[in-house]
């Protein structure tokens, strides 16, 4: 099954980190990626970049609602993603408890729907 998590921090939370406590993050993640690498678990990711070059769209009755930012009154936001093949959603809950962000922000894990949509 294929799985999706989605990563979720605060900017603000960052940028409080020292340049320790950030290169401790990065490691963990360069690490976990190298072990699920490893194992055919890791289909990709990325981190997401620019939150003031995002932008939120609505249409509603066929008219457009643009408004900047990626997120709606929130301070967390959407930081990143990875996609994972996995056995079980509890390996893929064991992935997720391990990724960094977890521990001061959240990642929300989502089975993907296959071409059929039969998962729905």
């Amino acid at each position: 099954m294929k799985y999706i998590l989605l990563i979720y921090n605060n900017p603000e939370t960052l940028e409080a980190f020292s340049e320790e406590e950030l290169n401790e993050v990065m490691s963990t993640v360069d690490t976990i990626m190298a072990e699920l690498t490893a194992s055919g678990e890791w289909l990709g990711g990325e981190g997401l970049a620019h939150p003031s070059q995002s932008r939120t769209v609505r249409v509603r009755g066929g008219v457009p609602a643009i408004t900047d930012g990626p997120y709606v009154e929130a301070k967390e936001q959407l930081a990143g993603y990875c996609l994972l093949e996995c056995e079980s959603l509890e390996r893929a809950t064991e992935i997720a408890v391990r990724w960094p962000d977890a521990s001061y922000a959240a990642v929300e894990l989502r089975p993907l729907m296959g071409q059929s949509g039969t998962e729905m």
